[in-house]
């Protein structure tokens, strides 16, 4: 369901500013042991409603964005839907993790249709960029490799923190690139002539439905008003005809 909604706003983003914010999207839900795992940890009874209530990420989507910005267009564009409510928001964006981590959570409830009733389903929503994205699955690779130092442990640790920097650096560098490259085009479009100026005036001031079968009336009255004249023609040629073989 939230997949769903993610790919129409693309598609709507697509349409109405030719380009998609969104790179990809995944959702998952989370496997047995790792919920086992993660209720054993948390202390969570082995209820269902206790589970429901304290593990909040058994389905999860995750999106990749293209820019920083892209992320918190997203993520307003979706909260901003009525069947769609906010249980917890965390900006790892803003406030990284010790690691170095960055991303944008929200632990959203959205409703769920079964055979014969309707469910609140809680979903983790994971907002990022493809550098982010980048970062956090080598990042996840290199943490837990075994069988390393401990002083060699923190090394890398560093070097990680370090290197999640330099993306960030380069995620906002990058939408500040598109950002001139927007204005500058902007910029050097060709301006409109008077009359293209006068019709879009037109056209603003009526519905495009309006407009359209307008046009297509104009077109219609023409082309009625050419086939008389043609049909003018063709009697009068007939009439000439006619009356050539009564002089003969």
């Amino acid at each position: 369901e939230v997949e769903t909604k993610f790919q129409v706003l693309n598609e709507q983003f697509s349409l109405q500013y030719d380009r998609n914010p969104i790179e990809s999207i995944k959702s998952r839900l989370k496997s047995t042991d790792s919920l086992i795992r993660k209720i054993r940890r948390k202390q969570v009874p082995l209820t269902v409603e206790a589970i429901e209530q304290n593990i909040t990420d058994i389905a999860g989507v995750r999106v990749v964005c293209s820019f920083p910005e892209d992320i918190y267009l997203l993520a307003d564009c979706l909260l901003q839907q009525d069947d769609i409510t906010l249980i917890e928001k965390k900006d790892y964006i803003e406030e990284p993790k010790p690691s170095g981590y960055r991303s944008l959570h929200l632990i959203v409830e959205v409703p769920i249709f079964l055979q014969d009733e309707k469910r609140n389903m809680k979903v983790e929503v994971q907002l990022r960029t493809i550098a982010m994205d980048f970062w956090a699955s080598l990042e996840h690779q290199l943490r837990y490799k075994k069988n390393i130092p401990e002083d060699q442990a923190e090394e890398l640790g560093r070097e990680l923190v370090e290197c999640s920097d330099i993306s960030a650096a380069l995620d906002f560098r990058m939408q500040d690139i598109r950002k001139r490259l927007a204005r500058a085009e902007l910029e050097n479009e060709p301006q409109p002539t008077e009359l293209q100026r006068r019709m879009g005036a037109r056209l603003r001031e009526q519905p495009v439905l309006t407009a359209l079968e307008t046009n297509l009336q104009n077109l219609k009255e023409k082309n009625l008003g050419r086939a008389g004249r043609l049909r003018g023609r063709q009697t009068g040629t007939d009439q000439e005809t006619e009356s050539g073989r009564k002089d003969t």
